[in-house]
């Protein structure tokens, strides 16, 4: 059922400086980082029905089991135990090797479209569905006023995926430049840096005291829900996608929460996985609904960058937004 794939093109992910430097749940020795890469079929099982050698994928970073009870209720992100539906450099070794393991290949594999570029498909390993899940959980609606909350790439494609479901008026927070120029075009409306005073102050004077009525968190720290909380609307969702790698508690304002009852709904999740999901994402690139050429500022050739491309996803230089290492020299 499974398959072995050789990488065509890799890219750190900030859950990967989690896990190497904070906050990674469970102990983690001697494994290979890394969930997010396109690749080529080198190996498949005898059961493997839509898959063969040399066929180029794409690779979602959630691969559930697809037989588990937890996907037959409809979370196989969870599969078998929480968060288990994200098996490289979580449960298993990850992608930044030679060749890796993708279980169950039919429904965790999906053919690279053509003219898909490999390298910025590497996006719809996890920036892109990671993002647009945080405006599935924060249930935006035509004409509905958004807040996104931390614009790197997947704040960024939180932004285009409120845009697409129909979003009246996107605010969009961050600070660097070439992450506010990348949400302009995605769709943002307005970008709010937290470095002129609490997000909360500036989004309440924005809307005239309204508020919006859906935020995403791609962003922050466990102090962020409390802005969060105290700028959304009576009856609106906060979609969390944000990793949150340290801080024990999340406080939650009290009477921003209408003390209990302001129907004021928090809801946060990992990403769904899965061949179909990737292959719809997918069709929004090549029908032209979703540019992923923002998203790539840094390509480098060979896994001699691996560390060096890691680095830059720690420190964020203004000019960063997504490394992405190419392993297959013709890409490049």
């Amino acid at each position: 059922m499974d398959a072995i794939v050789r990488p065509l093109a890799v890219a750190p992910c900030t859950s990967d400086v989690h896990t190497v430097w904070e906050g990674a749940i469970g102990e983690r020795k001697d494994m290979i980082l890394g969930h997010e890469a396109t690749g080529e079929v080198v190996e498949v099982g005898s059961m493997v029905k839509d898959f063969k050698l040399g066929d180029r994928v794409l690779i979602l970073a959630i691969t559930p089991d697809w037989n588990s009870l937890e996907e037959q209720a409809g979370y196989s992100m969870h599969s078998n135990v929480m968060l288990a539906g994200w098996k490289f450099s979580n449960f298993k070794d990850g992608v930044f090797a030679e060749y890796f393991h993708v279980n169950d290949a039919d429904g965790n594999l999906a053919l690279i479209p053509e003219g898909l570029d490999p390298v910025d498909a590497v996006m719809l390993s996890d920036m892109v569905p990671t993002g647009f899940h945080g405006v599935e959980l924060a249930d935006v609606k035509f004409g509905d006023e958004v807040l996104v909350i931390g614009i790197g790439p997947v704040g960024l494609m939180a932004v285009a995926g409120a845009a697409l479901a129909g979003a009246s008026y996107v605010y969009a927070v961050g600070s660097r430049k070439v992450c506010a120029e990348a949400a302009r075009k995605y769709g943002a409306n307005e970008i709010i840096d937290y470095h002129n005073g609490p997000i909360a102050e500036q989004v309440m004077k924005l809307t005239k005291g309204r508020g919006v009525d859906s935020i995403v968190i791609a962003g922050g720290t466990v102090d962020t829900f409390a802005e969060a909380v105290t700028v959304l609307k009576p009856g609106g969702t906060i979609g969390n996608v944000n990793y949150l790698g340290s801080g024990e508690t999340i406080n939650i304002p009290r009477v921003e929460w209408g003390v209990g009852m302001g129907h004021k709904t928090i809801r946060g999740g990992l990403m769904p996985g899965g061949r179909l999901r990737m292959e719809k994402l997918a069709k929004l690139v090549t029908s032209d609904r979703l540019n992923l050429s923002y998203l790539v500022t840094h390509r480098f050739n060979g896994f001699d960058h691996m560390e060096e491309s890691l680095n830059l996803m720690k420190d964020k230089p203004r000019d960063l937004i997504k490394p992405v290492v190419v392993i297959d020299d013709k890409l490049f």
